[in-house]
């Protein structure tokens, strides 16, 4: 299944929601959306694609309602996510969504791209889990491309779980927090080798944390 969604957000109107598929949205406040979903996805050979866009001088909060759930189907293990993000000049996002979870079997890539002008705002946080209760082979890639205007402010890639890089006899993560703020200030701060925030060279940071599992605090 292929399911689209697109949200716009304009400085004096109520956000648009344009959507097909199994994931939609609803305005939950003048500037705020959740994320809901309408049928089972993203099952394997599913394929989202998700567009948001803030206008000059508009601001938007990006939630949902749920944890997305990643399965496998007979056919094939793999679905993919695509995030495609605009801020324009003044403009601010909070995007924030409940967590991914990848369960056993199952493989899920995600590819977000961020656009911002240089007096726009944005907080976007990804946290990811993999397995359900009882399991721990799930696989999850996700990438992450920011500029602002014509300038590239990160190119990230992270994977998780089985058959990633990290995943040896030595450390085995299944739990990921990425945040990614700009702009910020906040200088180099890092705590053990599980987590770190790290300035970027054009500006904001990057935090990362993984361990065996997501926190309820979180």
């Amino acid at each position: 299944m292929r399911s689209e969604l697109r949200i716009i957000a304009a400085a004096a109107t109520l956000p648009q929601i344009h959507a097909s598929g199994g994931l939609s949205a609803r305005r939950t406040g003048p500037r705020t959306v959740h994320l809901i979903g309408t049928a089972a996805t993203p099952l394997g050979g599913d394929e989202l694609d998700i567009v948001v866009v803030v206008a000059p001088g508009a601001e938007l909060v990006v939630r949902s309602v749920a944890a997305t759930i990643a399965l496998p189907s007979a056919t094939t293990p793999l679905s993919i996510g695509r995030w495609d993000l605009e801020v324009g000049s003044g403009g601010a996002l909070d995007f924030d969504p409940e967590p991914m979870i990848v369960a056993g079997g199952a493989r899920h890539h995600t590819v977000t791209t961020i656009r911002l002008a240089t007096d726009a705002r944005v907080r976007l946080r990804e946290r990811v889990q993999i397995g359900r209760a009882g399991e721990d082979n799930g696989q999850w890639r996700g990438d992450l491309i920011a500029d602002v205007d014509a300038t590239p402010l990160l190119r990230h890639r992270l994977e998780l779980g089985a058959g990633a890089p990290a995943d040896d006899a030595l450390a085995a993560p299944r739990a990921l927090e990425s945040e990614l703020v700009y702009p910020d200030e906040r200088p180099v701060a890092t705590s053990g080798l599980t987590q770190t925030r790290l300035p970027l060279a054009a500006g904001g940071s990057l935090f990362t944390r993984t361990g065996l599992s997501l926190t309820v605090s979180e």
